[in-house]
């Protein structure tokens, strides 16, 4: 995982008839996936409520040798936050926009995560799927770029591609989501507004969390969660695109029917996790159609 293969292996990389398209993939689904479920959306949410108040009401009256189990537990939960917000992030959540906007920002909260800097940022990576030096999702190095840098940074690289995974989303969380200033027009106004309401609210939230319970109390009913959601979060993308089996390819040999379809993985996870998280690792289907809903 800590490189990309090279060119003469290329070949080996599962493909598609040059001449098929998305649509002709999509023409074969039955129209009944790309259908909403009002009441099982809604449902979702409040279960998926239900579930974080019965962990944070679990880690606030736990034995300390209890709470590992009780941080795995909401960390997961927090990561079915995320699924939600995700589906609203690709309008599959609910018909009307301002819907998809608030439940996204609200889903995202107690994650840090602002709303419209990841849409954007997750739709251009679902639009160049697997292109090299464009997809913004684990896209790899070539050969020649890694072995061109610094003796630190291919340390820290390989570290990230290897033992410390679980760190990857977090970098990815700090560069691409919080600068709008790599945005213009409407986007930066967008990624401002999600990103200043993260920082307001949600550093507020902390605040108040830290005034109240003290700094164990941030530790144990927010990082330790959280750090179980990138856990999940940096374990779910790599694994979605970087089996050996599965290339980058570069612009100019890129297509998009095969990214699409053959460019991700199914991997199976313990049923509480699926349940937990919406099914997100049934991941072939959401790349075919982002408007296909989590529960389709």
């Amino acid at each position: 995982m800590t490189a990309s293969l090279s060119q003469t292996s290329v070949s080996n990389s599962p493909s598609l008839d040059a001449d098929l398209r998305i649509r002709d993939i999509l023409n074969t689904l039955p129209k009944s996936v790309f259908l909403k479920n009002r009441y099982r959306a809604w449902t979702t949410v409040a279960l998926d409520l239900t579930l974080a108040a019965v962990g944070y009401l679990g880690i606030a009256v736990a034995p300390i040798y209890l709470l590992p189990l009780l941080w795995v537990f909401q960390g997961t939960v927090l990561t079915g936050w995320f699924v939600l917000g995700h589906d609203c992030g690709h309008r599959s959540f609910a018909q009307r926009k301002w819907v998809n906007n608030s439940l996204g920002h609200l889903m995202f909260l107690p994650l840090l995560y602002p709303f419209h800097g990841w849409r954007i940022q997750h739709n251009h990576h679902h639009k160049h799927t697997n292109k090299l030096g464009v997809d913004n999702a684990w896209d790899p190095l070539t050969v020649e770029t890694y072995q061109a840098l610094p003796g630190i940074i291919r340390w820290l690289y390989a570290r990230i591609r290897g033992r410390f995974w679980w760190l990857g989303s977090i970098g990815h969380w700090l560069k691409e989501h919080f600068n709008w200033t790599d945005f213009s027009g409407q986007e930066r106004r967008q990624v401002r507004f999600s990103a200043l309401f993260v920082i307001l609210v949600g550093g507020l939230g902390l605040t108040l969390l830290t005034m109240t319970t003290g700094w164990w109390g941030l530790v144990k009913f927010w990082l330790m969660p959280w750090m179980v959601y990138h856990f999940w979060m940096s374990t779910f993308t790599i694994v979605h695109h970087t089996i050996p089996q599965i290339h980058f390819q570069p612009a100019e040999t890129w297509h998009e029917a095969t990214a699409q379809l053959c460019g991700t993985v199914h991997c199976t996870y313990p049923r509480w996790v699926e349940f937990l998280c919406h099914d997100i690792n049934v991941h072939v289907p959401h790349h075919l159609s982002t408007a296909i809903p989590w529960y389709n």
